[in-house]
């Protein structure tokens, strides 16, 4: 007996579940409701439509009604809202938005996809900026229509999530003269403070007025006025200070909540009313590392929560595997990749771990396009088990975080990535890949063959008179060095160990970690036991100081940083 399925909301979650239940049954009435003109669009290509990478604002829609109609048999109605929900006789109350018409549709199962709303602040003046914030077609058509008849000399972009970096990129790219605003004190909350220094250094260098550790508290005409006193002109203002779970319609049908206000749902996604399921943004999900829920944001679980759901309505079994958050992000010449969690979850938690820091070339150093790799995996102590990693570089990061994503979906530990086997040819890896690389020093850190620090705690050392020690050769030592520190190339190392004391800790970098690491083993071999190794090496603190030195007045620790 043919069934009727009705869908709240289209795009990832509401436009897959439709499509899959349509290939599981060709007699049953699907019909899918989205308050907006468009059904079906690329939400995570919004940001390129402003430089012209997408060329036009058609162009970000993927599935019009009528495709939808001749292709799969779906009744898909735009610029209808669904504004009511009355479950004890199984239908909704459907307001059609062009004309007024309030009607209803019964149902045997529906399926709630409503996503999130962006949060835009109540602050005192709002109302004097011409301010923006992105979530689909229409929000970016009309700021870049905006944008194209105000011709502005400035643009602000508010927060430095994923939407915020793209925005500022696309933007920058159009040739537009912009500032980023972050409260926090970096950009990209899903990486490192360490590793986000990199960004910011991109940022910076690529003329973005990088703000951050600071806040918007109001405005006036044309201009933004933050917490610490600085003002803004800046003839248009974006948004991108997160979103919040669009789970109004759920509350008022007396649907479970969840955590922060998303909407509850079990392993099936099916929410608190046995005939109504839920995905996508608005959802709460499971983090198998926390062993908590929150809100994830991301289209790729989106559509295997999609999937699930009308395999789950058809008897068809799913698993549910909790999902870990990884995600990838451009950033200019940049690409970041992150899956799991960070260093500050892993304090929040409480949780004894270790982190393995590397910075390999993504393939064989000979390639001319060959790109250094900042890798970093943390594990957790004793066990080995992986928790998270991020990957920043020009070049392939994403293939290397989605190597770990699947070896933390297998429960693999750090142990099983030294033993990995993968592609191998000189312009796509290496021959011992980053991840490779990065269980090696992982089970060395956990097996206590060596003892290290990272370059982020380099400074505080550097203050406290510490003795380091450079074994790179002079000319690289030439091109720019840590003030202070000795020179002592690791091919000369064994010659002049009568230079390196035995009765104090002694630090030891190279430019990437791996020579130095060398050094530290042969003087462990010969008996000392104060030595450690500087992960990341002359490249990575030059990295993490850079933004810092020349946004402050501060002084540098290095006498000449080399990127190169």
């Amino acid at each position: 007996m043919a069934k009727k399925y009705l869908i709240v909301g289209g795009v990832a979650g509401g436009a897959s579940v439709a499509a899959k239940l349509r290939r599981l049954s060709e007699d049953d009435h699907i019909v899918m409701f989205e308050k907006g003109p468009h059904v079906s669009f690329s939400n995570c290509c919004l940001p390129y439509y402003l430089s012209g990478t997408i060329e036009t604002a058609e162009d970000l829609v993927l599935m019009t009604p009528q495709k939808f109609d001749n292709q799969y048999n779906i009744d898909a109605r735009v610029n209808n809202e669904v504004i009511s929900i009355d479950k004890e006789n199984k239908e909704v109350e459907v307001k059609n938005l062009l004309t007024n018409e309030i009607y209803k549709e019964s149902y045997d199962k529906l399926i709630l996809s409503p996503g999130a709303q962006p949060i835009k602040p109540n602050l005192p003046g709002i109302e004097k900026i011409n301010s923006f914030t992105i979530r689909n077609v229409v929000d970016i058509d009309k700021l870049q229509q905006s944008i194209q008849s105000i011709k502005p000399k400035h643009i602000t972009v508010v927060g430095a999530g994923f939407i915020g970096i793209e925005t500022v990129e696309n933007l920058v790219e159009a040739g537009y003269k912009v500032s980023l605003v972050q409260s926090p004190n970096q950009v990209l909350k899903q990486f490192d403070y360490d590793l986000a220094q990199i960004m910011h250094k991109e940022l910076y260098d690529k003329g973005v007025e990088l703000i951050l550790g600071d806040r918007v508290e109001s405005f006036n005409e044309n201009e933004l006025i933050l917490k610490s006193g600085k003002k803004i002109s800046s003839e248009v203002v974006i948004f991108g200070i997160g979103v919040t779970p669009d789970s109004i319609l759920a509350k008022n049908a007396d649907l479970k909540l969840g955590k922060g206000n998303t909407i509850w749902v079990d392993h099936n996604y099916k929410t608190s009313d046995k005939d109504i399921y839920a995905v996508g943004d608005a959802i709460q999900v499971y983090n198998p590392i926390t062993r908590d829920y929150g809100m994830l944001a991301l289209a790729g679980p989106a559509l295997k929560q999609a999937r699930a759901v009308a395999m789950h309505i058809h008897n068809i079994p799913v698993i549910y595997p909790g999902y870990i958050g990884s995600s990838v992000v451009k950033c200019f010449d940049y690409n970041g990749a992150t899956t799991g969690i960070n260093e500050k979850v892993a304090k929040d938690m409480g949780l004894e771990y270790e982190c393995a820091f590397i910075v390999p070339k993504d393939k064989v150093g000979l390639m001319p396009d060959s790109e250094e790799l900042h890798f970093k995996l943390l594990f957790e102590r004793p066990t080995g088990r992986i928790l998270g990693a991020q990957a920043i570089g020009r070049g392939n990061v994403d293939k290397r975080i989605d190597v770990i994503a699947t070896a933390m979906r297998a429960k693999a530990t750090i142990d099983h990535l030294t033993d990995l086997e993968l592609c191998y040819a000189p312009p796509f890896g290496s021959a011992r890949d980053a991840v490779n690389m990065a269980g090696f020093v992982a089970s060395n850190l956990l097996h206590d063959t060596f003892k290290q620090k990272h370059m982020s705690q380099l400074r505080t050392l550097h203050q406290e008179g510490a003795l380091i020690i450079d074994v790179r050769e002079r000319d690289e030592y030439e091109l720019g060095h840590i003030k202070g520190a000795k020179l002592i190339p690791l091919s000369e190392l064994r010659d002049r160990l009568d230079e390196i004391p035995k009765d104090k800790e002694v630090y030891l970098h190279c430019r990437s970690g791996q020579r130095s690491y060398n050094a530290v083993l042969a003087l462990q071999n010969r008996g000392w036991d104060k030595v450690y190794n500087l992960s990341g090496g002359f490249i990575e603190l030059c990295f993490y100081e850079y933004f810092r030195d020349k946004t402050t007045p501060r002084e540098p620790i290095v006498s000449n940083y080399d990127f190169k």
